[in-house]
């Protein structure tokens, strides 16, 4: 009887839910995404001057993106589960 009582006491419980990690993985995703499009724009030849690191898209939207990624990390751990909603 009291091996039972233990089995039930150390079942494992997921602290977050299913909502949660769905969140967490697009914000995973969208980090991803920013240091992808954050990549690239060298050059070769270190005597030849690329102007293309400094695009919209390497200066604007990437960093953006991994802000909003972790922004979206940061909800996804303060989300609760058992809120019926």
């Amino acid at each position: 009887m009291g091996e039972q009582k233990q089995k039930e006491a150390s079942k494992s419980v997921f602290i977050f839910g299913k909502k949660n990690y769905k969140f967490m993985f697009i914000g995973l995703a969208c980090i991803a995404l920013g240091f992808i499009l954050m990549s690239g724009g060298g050059s070769d030849d270190p005597n030849v001057f690329n102007p293309e690191i400094f695009s919209w898209r390497r200066i604007r939207l990437a960093p953006m993106l991994v802000l909003v990624g972790f922004g979206i990390q940061v909800y996804a751990i303060l989300l609760n589960p058992d809120k019926k909603s």
